[in-house]
């Protein structure tokens, strides 16, 4: 909503109020102020001047020489091809552009030669100063702007064009529908600098007559339509409105059209009101119906477009067709023309709701519908009609005929709040008294009588005691509502278990060189292909998204793994030579009904950390990643177990995670084809485990142990297996078998190649033996070593390598 700062007089006194101050005291008050612009702002050094003579250029066949006084002495030469411009020019007033002057657009204007004449400045025309032609009806549309006679000489153009004048842009929220007028800033502004505020009401004085014999109006539809009402004007005569009004229409954003047009789009922004005018002869038998639209009815509307009406649309009807949608746009065939002699004016209240779903689906948005649709006040629609009707009277465009009609089927009683001022004062928590918050209030137009507050009808968002608590904060000043603790027993925040489990392992993937990926929840269900499991995997049934975005987010994710693949294929796609990420993501698991997702259950939620790597690690040190993450969590008992059945990994380097023998994720080298899916190539690593395992199996005790006081003994030990025997299983016997004082066992070798039979491997363990209170004998460590090597021999066959 754009405002004339300029206009507000009409209603109250913002003297000596910068608008720089006005700004800040609107916008904390709650009326945001976009910003406060100077309409000639980007004009400068432009003033009018008065053509003296006008001579041919001896060097050109379109070029005038023209002398102008711009109120200097000395009169400049301009030389201007403007073809308006001629001998008969002599005598008249237009803008000149000086010599270092700037234009619209930031075009700037210095003397220079035309074919050898000087010229020292530009004559300019309307459109060169950012105008429309409405806002100079009087000017020719290729040519020189002449102004009306009379305008002084060498006065600045932005005076004489109404361009001196400051305007502020709001932005209103949708439940004030009551400051998408001039008024209702207004009330706000004389409440926020505490002036007086009064609205003079319309006075129209009438050429007798009676305005029913002329016409009728009825509302088959109260529901849609609770107030209609209706004054008749004739004798019009359509010519351009005066300046005053041009120029408040301009600063508005308002293109000027004709004084009947423009009283309409007036009335508009000064009340907030939208209003229409029917040619009176285009209706038939003078009767207006205001009802709901037939199935199969058409109308052709203002802007020429041709729209099929439905039931479910309202619309202003005479006794034969509709003549406009209501709350819309009005219908051409009850345009007002050149020839019109009797109008009706129509100001009236629509059903917000109704009148939002007909712009929508007939494609129109509309200043009508867009005022309508937050709900105006029914109470508005009587003082409006007055104003236009007084405005016709101003300007002498017609006489209005005495008598309203006024269809009113609204509620006039007043919607009633109880006075609460200790609650108000506690939700605040301020201390101020009644009489002050009565104050506060009253300055907005409301009203306190017998202990309720008495809500205007013009604030249809007042519901509640939070909504007076409102007024009064940003009355009294959000600025200086003292900051207080609420009332109650203090409690100190702090992360959960859960959060700072997640916390923990994220900055262990961090510090193991991964970055944190985010993804959408939503993916498509072909991502399920893309890594490789079968059409009937029970894991693919999802839950469905009702509305969306389309196909490629349709359905709520059951693994976070194509998504990490798609963002390690990112990567490689930009030519990152590496990438390590993980992603602490939910999937979504259904309840399952006849085979698939149940719309009337949630899913169940779950937390994965996903982690996905390329060239960077091996295979055994993405699996280190793991392990050091279970040990930073101080999960114990962790187990990895050979899977060659996730049709996603590689058969052969794949391993389920197993805690307690319960498993909690999967990890290993992804399928090379589902690599090539993505277009990722070499050893892709990935992994997926369950956070609620890891949070589930997370020992809070961590006991202490201190610094080895006597040496440690380290034996190395290498043994010949079958191929397909785990390393991990062997390290597990090893464990077992060799006693109390084994302190640790590392895997530093797995060979397979020359020297080893077929089938066969090679496995290397690096034993590490230490005793709390004794240095270790050579007997003791030879003892543990042989009682782990017959471990191996009876569980896996193993034979000691030589």
């Amino acid at each position: 909503m754009k405002l004339p700062l300029s206009w507000l007089s009409d209603y109250t006194d913002i003297s000596g109020v910068t608008p720089k101050e006005y700004d800040a005291r609107l916008t904390m008050s709650g009326s945001k102020v976009e910003e406060v612009c100077y309409l000639g702002a980007e004009i400068e050094n432009v003033v009018t001047g008065k053509v003296l003579s006008v001579v041919d250029h001896p060097d050109s066949d379109h070029l005038k020489i023209c002398q102008i006084d711009v109120g200097q002495g000395e009169p400049v030469q301009i030389v201007t091809g403007a073809p308006n411009v001629t001998p008969d020019s002599v005598g008249e007033v237009c803008p000149v552009a000086l010599h270092k002057s700037t234009l619209p657009g930031g075009v700037k204007i210095t003397k220079g030669k035309l074919r050898g004449e000087v010229s020292n400045g530009m004559m300019c025309s309307f459109q060169e100063l950012g105008l429309t032609h409405g806002c100079v009806p009087y000017a020719c549309e290729n040519g020189i702007l002449f102004l009306p006679a009379g305008t002084p000489v060498g006065e600045d153009i932005k005076k004489v064009l109404g361009l001196d004048e400051y305007v502020a842009d709001f932005e209103i929220t949708s439940n004030r529908p009551d400051c998408l007028s001039v008024i209702g800033l207004a009330r706000e502004t004389a409440a926020t600098f505490d002036r007086p505020f009064a609205v003079k009401p319309p006075l129209v004085k009438g050429v007798g007559d009676d305005i029913n014999k002329y016409m009728s109006v009825e509302v088959k539809d109260p529901d849609l339509c609770p107030r209609y009402t209706a004054r008749l004007v004739r004798n019009i005569k359509i010519e351009p409105s005066p300046a005053w009004m041009r120029e408040r229409l301009h600063a508005c954003g308002v293109r000027p059209i004709n004084n009947i047009v423009d009283i309409t789009n007036y009335v508009m922004l000064e009340y907030g009101q939208p209003m229409h005018a029917f040619d009176y002869s285009c209706l038939s038998d003078g009767k207006i119906v205001v009802r709901r639209a037939r199935n199969g009815e058409s109308i052709q509307t203002l802007d020429g477009q041709d729209h099929d009406l439905t039931d479910k649309m309202l619309a202003i009807c005479d006794n034969d067709k509709p003549v406009a949608v209501a709350g819309v746009m009005g219908g051409a065939n009850s345009e007002i023309e050149d020839d019109t002699k009797t109008v009706v004016f129509e100001s009236a209240c629509f059903h917000g709701a109704t009148v939002r779903v007909t712009a929508k689906a007939l494609g129109m948005r509309t200043e009508a519908s867009g005022r309508f649709e937050k709900g105006l006040d029914p109470r508005m629609t009587l003082d409006a009609v007055n104003r236009a009707c007084e405005l016709v009277e101003e300007l002498g465009a017609g006489e209005v005929i005495d008598g309203i009609i006024d269809v009113d089927h609204s509620d006039p009683a007043p919607k009633r709040l109880p006075f609460e001022p200790d609650k108000i004062n506690a939700l605040l928590g301020l201390s101020l008294t009644a009489a002050e918050q009565q104050g506060y209030l009253e300055k907005l137009g409301f009203a306190i009588e017998g202990g309720e507050v008495v809500v205007p009808s013009f604030r249809t968002d007042i519901a509640r005691m939070c909504d007076l608590a409102e007024e009064v904060a940003r009355m009294y000043g959000y600025d200086k509502i003292p900051t207080t603790l609420y009332a109650g027993e203090m409690v100190q925040g702090e992360y959960t278990p859960r959060q700072q489990a997640e916390r923990a392992a994220s900055l262990v993937c961090r510090e193991a060189g991964f970055d944190e990926a985010m993804s959408h929840s939503f993916i498509s269900p072909k991502f399920y292909d893309m890594i490789g499991w079968a059409a009937d995997d029970p894991r693919r049934i999802s839950t469905t998204i009702l509305n969306p975005l389309g196909e490629d987010f349709s359905v709520m994710r059951t693994t976070v793994l194509p998504s990490m693949l798609q963002s390690l294929a990112h990567n490689h796609a930009h030519r990152n030579p590496t990438a390590s990420l993980f992603e602490l993501g939910t999937i979504y698991t259904p309840s399952v009904k006849e085979g698939k997702a149940d719309p009337d259950v949630l899913p169940h939620e779950e937390k994965m950390l996903t982690l996905g790597s390329y060239g960077r690690l091996s295979f055994f040190q993405f699996k280190g990643v793991i392990e050091a993450l279970c040990r930073e969590l101080n999960i114990k008992d962790v187990q990895f177990a050979s899977e060659k059945n996730n049709p996603s990994y590689h058969p052969g380097r794949c391993a389920n995670v197993l805690i307690g023998g319960a498993p909690a994720g999967v990890f290993g080298t992804i399928h090379p084809t589902v690599a090539g899916r993505y277009g990722l190539s070499g050893e892709v690593l990935a992994a997926e485990l369950r956070m609620d395992a890891l949070f589930t199996a997370i020992d809070p005790d961590k006991l202490y142990h201190p610094l080895p006081k006597f040496p440690s003994s380290t034996r190395d030990i290498a043994v010949l297996v079958d191929d397909a025997v785990p390393a991990a299983s062997m390290q597990a016997a090893i464990e077992q078998a060799a006693g109390a004082i084994l302190e640790s066992v590392k895997l530093f070798d797995v060979y397979k190649g020359k020297g080893i039979p077929e089938g066969k491997k090679s496995v290397a363990y690096s034993l590490s033996m230490r005793a709390p209170d004794r240095t270790l004998t050579d007997e003791e460590c030879d003892k543990a070593m042989k009682n782990a090597l017959a471990a191996l021999e009876k569980s896996f066959g193993a034979a000691l390598r030589s």
